[in-house]
């Protein structure tokens, strides 16, 4: 029962104690300080929650939305190649940049599937090496830009919900149902079950590891977009930093086991709001941050706790 919805009954608890406790907590404001907040966390996460589920890791995540967000305003300020449309220039600082991310994660996934290395170490690589190459891209430098239209991913608001949270919620459906109602969906489960078993069935084992790679990549890639348009700024040295903890934390505290063969995309959503409640909690109520992140790690090792005693239930 706790391991099934406990991560439900800990949002549930927040939303009330904040009702009771926290001034103003129920506002369209505060709301949307903490959607807005939690989206990146949770798109990044989404694609964590697969690669997981065929016991995996991905601690590039991270690097790949620096890598992503230093090259997207080089493409529509045109310090990359001059581009005369406008239009133009925005679609590709779009699709390029993910399309980099997608390529950096089927490298990740190439480390694991061909060489046999351990997803910790492959994904390692890209950890410490795509933050220098994001670094290297910008020469270091801070870049700073006005573009409404690339900024629309995250200022601007469809049928008034803000567009990075309706992505968020587009990302987590779209991850349901793949994991739910299709084919490559179980085999992802299969292979973090059982890859033995799952190869022996005839499951394309190197095939569908190296696909949640792509995507991880590729959500990573998007959710650096959004950081760099909603600050305005793209600094090599910081979009990112610790999204690889994050991530994790939220498809930890999410249900899904970090040992892979379960892929709760709902849960890892409800995690990730769980800790976003939790730090919203502690600062507004005058807690240091600092004190977040030893909860957010005391919830770490709940959940992980809680999952290992319902393993041997």
């Amino acid at each position: 029962m706790l391991s099934r919805y406990g991560t439900f009954l800990a949002f549930l608890a927040l939303i009330v104690f904040n009702i009771i406790v926290t001034p103003n907590f129920l506002s369209w404001q505060t709301l949307n300080v903490n959607l807005t907040q939690v989206a990146t966390i949770v798109i990044v996460a989404t694609g964590m929650t697969l690669v997981i589920a065929t016991g995996g890791i991905d601690l590039s995540v991270g690097s790949l939305m620096a890598i992503s967000g230093a090259v997207a305003p080089m493409i529509f300020m045109g310090t990359l190649f001059p581009i005369n449309s406008p239009a133009l220039a925005v679609a590709l600082a779009f699709t390029i940049p993910i399309l980099i991310a997608m390529g950096l994660g089927w490298f990740n996934g190439f480390l694991v599937t061909r060489f046999a290395i351990q997803p910790i170490v492959a994904t390692l690589v890209l950890f410490i090496a795509g933050r220098g190459i994001a670094q290297v891209i910008t020469n270091g430098n801070l870049q700073v830009f006005k573009n409404d239209i690339f900024q629309f991913i995250a200022m601007g608001r469809v049928a008034g919900i803000p567009t990075q949270v309706a992505l968020m919620l587009v990302i987590a459906a779209l991850a349901f149902c793949l994991i739910r109602f299709t084919v490559i969906g179980r085999q992802i489960i299969a292979v973090g079950g059982n890859e033995k078993a799952a190869r022996l069935t005839g499951i394309p084992v190197r095939h569908v590891k190296t696909v949640v790679y792509v995507i991880s990549g590729g959500l990573a890639g998007l959710a650096g977009l959004i950081v760099v348009a909603r600050n305005s700024a793209s600094d090599a040295n910081l979009v990112g930093m610790g999204m690889e903890l994050d991530a994790i934390a939220a498809v930890a505290v999410g249900g899904s086991l970090l040992t892979g063969g379960r892929a709760n995309i709902i849960g890892t959503l409800l995690g990730a709001l769980v800790i976003q409640l939790v730090r919203y909690t502690l600062l507004a109520n005058g807690v240091p941050d600092a004190a977040a992140l030893i909860v957010k790690a005391a919830l770490i090792i709940i959940a992980v706790f809680i999952q290992q005693r319902a393993d041997k239930s």
